[in-house]
């Protein structure tokens, strides 16, 4: 079982449950096969690994990625662009990362995210409002994939008469992150490419136009900033504009989903949730730990030799951090395969730590709370018409590709 395991969690066949699979790797808290990435199971482990100066999250210290089935895929560098600050390493990572969030948060624009309380809840409503049939319903495809992407496109400050074709390079590049086994690679590629071309030559018109008549978005404040940090050139630009769709998109995507799929299953604190909107706040969190968007990690590298548990991980090796074991942990959370918004003690990983915790956690949180709380205070009797739902291929970013829900009606 152990030797395999890992091929285990990386099949399709146990994408719908992949807990109890992280249950027997957590009896192995540093598990290594001999030629395979070294995998971190275990939440305190994790957790001090995430705040560890010594590993690296930049592909260039890797040594090899041979036996690693989740080695660097390039796709940012298909792109013909520079690593996102996700994929960089202090002090590179640090001067980029603030220089983006200047424009996103505290302290230099501690309203930004409260700010866009009124176009969240107006696109959440417009999406309601047009889900159609009743009857047959996916959460997916009419709500939790458009609801993130047009945010961003408000955030960075598209055009509405764009939008439409920004979502459809959205929903091409999220595809490449998820491709059907069955599709053409060869095509599928190209299609991927064409999309990356265009998306990368809007953004850069558009990076241009705000240069000369800025305006009060995203990306018109990192294209003409000019701070303690210096200022962006265009390519790092592009890059962080790139990290913000796809990072963004992808990771609320599932958030939404899983949530929603998770309270159909709960159907107790779906009630609860709708008598109580409130409660959407800790709900998201235990949601976070209890299925997170991002499961794991898999590209940290030590800079120099480490040792974790009695082993010794030699530097240059390829790391997999477990997120979603480390929240179901029963060394750290009490009855933890148990979903409990009324839990007290909730500090999961479900949106990392240390350096590059989510940059965009607030803005998810917000959307997630919003999302949900709408779902279920409009949605009448909303019942599961598939249970599991059918998956998307990805492992790393674990969701429903589809999730078909059927209800009574829909309130106004």
């Amino acid at each position: 079982m152990k030797h395999g395991i890992l091929t285990d969690i990386l099949d399709y066949s146990n994408r719908a449950n992949p807990y109890p699979l992280y249950e027997e790797l957590r009896k192995t808290p540093v598990f290594h096969d001999g030629d395979g990435p070294y995998v971190i199971s275990t939440y305190f482990d994790i957790q001090s690994l995430l705040h560890d100066p010594r590993l690296s999250s930049d592909a260039r210290n890797l040594a090899a990625t041979a036996g690693d089935p989740l080695a660097e895929s390039g796709e940012e560098g298909a792109a013909a662009l520079p690593p996102s600050f996700l994929k960089l390493d202090p002090p590179e990572h640090d001067r980029l990362r603030r220089m983006t969030n200047r424009p996103f948060g505290p302290p230099h624009s501690p309203h930004r995210i409260d700010g866009m309380r009124d176009d969240l809840r107006g696109i959440v409503t417009g999406l309601i409002d047009n889900l159609g049939d009743p009857g047959r319903i996916d959460l997916v495809d009419q709500f939790s994939y458009p609801f993130p992407v047009t945010m961003i496109c408000r955030l960075l400050g598209v055009p509405r008469e764009d939008e439409a074709r920004f979502h459809v390079w959205a929903d091409t590049l999220a595809a490449s992150l998820d491709p059907d086994p069955d599709s053409d690679p060869t095509e599928r590629d190209k299609t991927t490419h064409d999309a990356r071309m265009e998306l990368g030559m809007y953004l850069a018109g558009l990076i241009e136009e705000r240069r000369k008549d800025p305006k009060d978005d995203m990306l018109s404040q990192l294209a003409v900033a000019h701070g303690e940090d210096g200022s962006m050139s265009t390519m790092e630009l592009l890059s962080t504009a790139a990290l913000l769709l796809i990072a963004g998109h992808e990771t609320t995507v599932n958030l939404i989903t899983n949530g929603m799929l998770t309270l159909l299953r709960h159907p107790d604190v779906l009630r609860q949730l709708r008598e109580t909107p409130g409660l959407a706040v800790p709900l998201v969190e235990e949601l976070l730990r209890f299925e997170p968007p991002v499961q794991l990690l898999p590209q940290r590298t030590p800079l120099v030799d480490i040792e974790v548990r009695g082993v010794t991980i030699p530097k240059g090796s390829s790391m997999w951090l477990i997120l979603a074991s480390g929240n179901r942990d029963p060394h750290r959370f009490e009855d933890p395969d148990r979903f409990d918004p009324y839990r007290k003690d909730i500090q999961h990983l479900g949106l990392g730590s240390g350096i590059h915790s989510c940059f965009g956690a607030p803005l998810a949180r917000l959307e997630a709370q919003l999302a949900l709380s709408e779902l279920a205070r409009r949605l009448e009797n909303p019942q599961l018409i598939e249970d599991p739902p059918p998956y998307r291929q990805n492992a790393v970013l674990r969701g429903p590709r589809h999730l078909y829900v059927t209800c009574d009606g829909i309130r106004s």
